[in-house]
């Protein structure tokens, strides 16, 4: 067997003691490599472009351009890096205006070694960190303080393209179902499952399943609470 490919990481923090840490804990799995440091959103944008990396660790309050705005750059130019934003608080606004722009999770800085690895490890493989409930707690809590429905570009027009089932995955997704749940709980093959989360993000242009499920929690298919 083949090994596995390395994970490229860039590290954008504008504390250097904080990208220091995170690229020493990080180069030492043996599946993970930091490629590169950012010390802005700005230069952060600039390093995807140069470096391509497969996973990007994003702060989001730094000078110059925010990890919010950098994030949005990023997605907006089809960069195939995934975002991983890095916060204080489990329970910050900003990490869900990260996610609407198309952030594929977020991880405390407190976060150990292995969190961390794992975090990296999940988001590069084309999962979503949404599965922790605080993750889905946040969702919940911001979702609640949108003035109205706002999905994402391009989703609403296509919502209507879902068929009943794929209507019925996107929810669970939502709720924080993995593939293999999500097949339990309709008793499918968990193939079929990854069949149909691909043609609910290709049918509403969503990047991955953070997208679909914040597209969920604005367009109200999932209730908050």
């Amino acid at each position: 067997m083949s090994p596995a490919r390395t994970i490229r990481v860039l590290v954008v923090d504008d504390q250097m003691m904080v990208r220091e840490g995170f690229s020493v804990l990080l180069n030492a799995m043996p599946d993970i490599e930091v490629v590169g440091e950012a010390v802005n959103g700005r230069e952060a944008v600039d390093r995807v472009r140069e470096l391509a990396p497969d996973v990007v660790l994003m702060d989001i309050r730094m000078p110059e351009l925010n990890g919010i705005e950098a994030t949005r750059e990023i997605v907006a130019a089809d960069a195939t890096a995934k975002i991983l934003v890095l916060t204080t608080f489990d329970l910050d606004e900003y990490v869900y205006q990260a996610l609407r722009a198309g952030a594929s999770g977020f991880l405390l800085k407190d976060a150990s070694a292995h969190q961390l690895a794992e975090g990296v490890r999940v988001v590069a493989a084309g999962e979503a960190l949404l599965a922790p409930s605080v993750t889905r707690r946040l969702i919940t809590e911001f979702s609640k303080l949108a003035d109205a429905p706002r999905c994402l570009p391009g989703a609403q027009a296509a919502y209507g393209e879902l068929t009943d089932r794929e209507t019925e995955v996107l929810v669970l997704i939502a709720q924080g179902l993995s593939n293999v749940e999500i097949a339990g709980r309709l008793v499918v093959a968990e193939s079929t499952i990854k069949t149909h989360v691909s043609r609910v993000l290709v049918k509403l242009g969503l990047r991955d399943r953070t997208q679909a499920a914040v597209f969920a929690y604005e367009a109200r298919l999932v209730t908050p609470g």
